[in-house]
């Protein structure tokens, strides 16, 4: 023990490791742990049977469904839509390259409740888009689509601000090597550049799942809110503290967090066994 702390401070650049790493455990604990402690807390002052009617009914399974299902296929189209647009943003010069390269960054920037009323006017029936889309059959707004293009609208920067450095480090010699030993472009692309892409592109797709997840404004707008139909979870666990049911707000809430937890936790796995994957490459 006294040789690991000895070696520890031998090699640290900057002093105050104890002081910093006690700083971070308590900043942690503060706006993380503690949150999150209290959920279970209060989700415990309920019965197993109040807890599972509270977390399986119909409605709340629903809720379930759409929730993850929707957020798991927007992080899914994001993370191959947001591979094609960092390559083109990195990769080519083309008019208007700045302008395109802003516009990925305004779901940061533009607030939610903005981003659902924009989205529910252009896919109304009477929309710019969702007029030309109604003759067809499809109905974007109040359906499940609603929702489905919302999370792709928020989680697309994402995927695209994780990747670009990556593939600003990936210099051409690369692809000129392979090409040179006779790969094809396909070769290429599969067994150089994507294997080195790929823990980023992880990274962004569970930073774009785990967004999707949360996101309750710009969803709430164009969803229509029908339950059974496209009612989210964030909703539900909001319409039950207006009820004052708040054991069963954070009973959904506690289902919802550790669902997420597994999913991630599934994904980091993933990330982890991609990376170890190029480095024995």
């Amino acid at each position: 023990m006294i040789f690991s702390r000895t070696l520890l401070k031998r090699h640290s650049v900057l002093p105050g490791f104890d002081i910093t790493l006690g700083f971070t455990l308590l900043y942690l604990s503060l706006i993380v742990l503690i949150p999150l402690s209290a959920a279970f807390l209060k989700t415990f002052t309920l019965t197993w049977p109040a807890f599972w009617e509270a977390v399986a009914s119909p409605r709340v399974v629903a809720s379930y469904r759409l929730t993850f299902g929707a957020s798991f296929a927007a992080a899914v189209l994001n993370g191959f839509f947001g591979l094609v647009i960092a390559w083109v943003l990195v990769r080519y010069e083309f008019p208007g390259k700045r302008i395109i390269d802003a516009l990925v960054d305004l779901p940061f920037a533009l607030p939610t409740a903005v981003a659902g009323i924009a989205l529910t006017a252009i896919y109304a029936t009477n929309g710019w888009i969702g007029q030309y889309l109604a003759p067809l059959g499809i109905k974007v707004s109040f359906t499940p689509l609603g929702v489905f293009v919302a999370l792709v609208f928020i989680g697309l920067p994402f995927v695209v601000r994780t990747l670009q450095p990556v593939l600003e480090d990936l210099h051409k010699e690369v692809e000129e090597a392979a090409a040179t030993l006779g790969a094809s472009r396909a070769q290429t692309f599969r067994r150089v550049i994507f294997p080195i892409l790929m823990p980023a592109l992880l990274t962004g797709f569970a930073l774009a799942f785990a967004r999707a997840l949360g996101e309750y404004g710009s969803v709430i707008f164009i969803a229509g809110n029908m339950p059974m139909i496209s009612e989210i979870t964030p909703l539900l666990i909001i319409t039950k503290l207006e009820q004052y049911d708040y054991a069963g707000a954070t009973a959904i809430a506690v289902v919802m967090l550790v669902i997420s937890f597994v999913m991630l936790l599934l994904i980091n796995l993933l990330q982890a066994w991609a990376r170890r994957r190029q480095g024995g490459n």
